[in-house]
């Protein structure tokens, strides 16, 4: 593995840790790490990304360890790519964090839909990377063995230019038609969010760094059978699952894709139509590991990617998971102050369910929250829901469409945010 420092560069996590989590990324992978090499650097190399010296050390290091493949923390740029693919030759593979990431989610798809979009994610970060020397990258594509065969499939047999471009227009054609393909699943996705809402049972959506417990506190709230493993990225394909509430209510609650710092945005778009299940959601529980030494930094990651993907603005809970690892309990109950609105629990031994189930219902159906909109004629939907669970305190009509001021719960907040007035009345605020 190698890692480097970027002198004035902002990160979530230092270079130790993170190199620590590219280890835990690798053994996903199936890997076996056997070294690692460092480098801080006043700016990076803009031939090979580390210093000359160091590629010296790394192949000399390479060669005396015997190593199959090296992976760096950073992305490499297409010539950082091509100039260390040049160093290191065929008999040695060299990928980044993005590739190993990909790979991972290509063995861990397991619907149609997720190998379509591991499969996009693939071609769309190998295309500017297309060399001659690209069939090492030959990995199979959409983790489902059956389709495109991965890239390898697309044909690189002949070593000159024109081949390479051959190869260029096929894997254009292949990405057109991934993306014609998600754009069905996005809409079909869209009709069944459609029929949810019409249902008005609220929808909650689970978001967390990787390997935060989301899949087993799902499992624990809605008594549900969702693959767990103690792996990163051991979920891809977002499952659904209703619960109980106290009070008599209920909520339909949504396990997503974990995220990570560093997150391809390969990655963030070719999920769309997956991680739209978050921001269509009414409430996040942000689940966090409390054991993990860097945990806020998880949680910032997870909040900055939930800004990139648009869905800031969703209410959250945060749920703090693993206590039973503690070795004082009570420590929680001081980490509680650093998160708002936050929950202390262990999914894995079922310890503060009932304190979470009365904190979501209390989110949902008993938090309302000031807002001013102005409604389109059109989005006669949201000027019913605003009638009907909402608390109108002030409505005017003209030509345009609706004025309306009150309170909404908080979970209705999203809704309504594209069409929040500019200036809210002080009386409401």
């Amino acid at each position: 593995m190698v890692g480097i420092e970027i002198h004035g560069q902002e990160v979530l996590l230092g270079m130790e840790e993170s190199l620590t989590e590219l280890e835990l990324l690798a053994e996903t992978a199936g890997l076996e790490v056997v070294g690692t090499l460092t480098q801080r650097l006043k700016r990076p190399n803009s031939k090979t990304l580390i210093g000359a010296g160091k590629v010296e050390e790394l192949l000399a290091l390479a060669d005396e360890m015997q190593v199959d493949l090296v992976v760096f923390d950073e992305e490499l740029s297409p010539r950082h790519q091509r100039e260390l693919e040049a160093v290191f030759g065929a008999k040695r593979r060299v990928i980044d964090r993005t590739a190993l990431i990909l790979d991972i989610f290509a063995q861990h798809a397991s619907t149609h839909e997720g190998s379509l979009q591991v499969e996009l994610a693939q071609y769309q970060y190998r295309l500017p990377r297309l060399t001659r020397a690209w069939s090492h990258l030959a990995r199979q594509a959409g983790g489902g063995g059956g389709r495109s065969g991965g890239v390898g499939g697309v044909g690189l047999r002949g070593p000159g230019e024109t081949q390479l471009e051959v190869d260029r227009r096929e894997i254009g054609r292949r990405i057109s038609h991934l993306k014609d393909e998600l754009e069905k699943v996005r809409a079909h996705r869209s009709r069944h969010r459609a029929r949810r809402r019409r249902s008005r049972i609220p929808v909650v959506a689970l978001v967390g760094y990787t390997n935060a417990g989301k899949s087993t506190l799902l499992n624990w709230v809605a008594q549900a059978e969702v693959y767990v493993a103690d792996q990163l990225f051991a979920t891809l394909d977002p499952t659904t699952r209703r619960i109980e509430l106290p009070g008599g209510h209920s909520s339909l609650v949504t396990d997503t894709v974990g995220f990570i710092q560093k997150l391809p945005t390969t990655l963030i778009a070719a999920f769309r139509a997956t991680l739209e299940e978050i921001t269509e959601a009414e409430l996040l529980l942000h689940v966090t590991d409390i054991t993990h030494p860097d945990v806020s930094a998880q949680a910032r990651a997870v909040e900055q990617t939930l800004e990139d993907i648009g869905a800031a603005k969703i209410p959250v809970l945060t749920v703090l998971n693993k206590i039973d690892r503690l070795e004082d309990p009570d420590a929680a109950q001081d980490v509680l102050g650093s998160f708002p609105d936050a929950v202390a629990v262990s999914a894995l031994k079922k310890q503060g369910l009932d304190e979470l189930l009365l904190a979501i219902g209390n989110k949902l159906y008993e938090s309302y929250e000031p807002i001013s909109v102005d409604l389109p004629y059109q989005e006669g939907a949201l000027i019913a829901l605003f009638h009907e669970q909402g608390h109108v305190k002030h409505i005017e009509h003209d030509r345009k469409g609706v004025h309306i001021e009150g309170r909404i719960p908080g979970r209705l907040l999203a809704r309504f945010r594209a069409f929040e007035a500019i200036e809210q009345a002080d009386i409401y605020l």
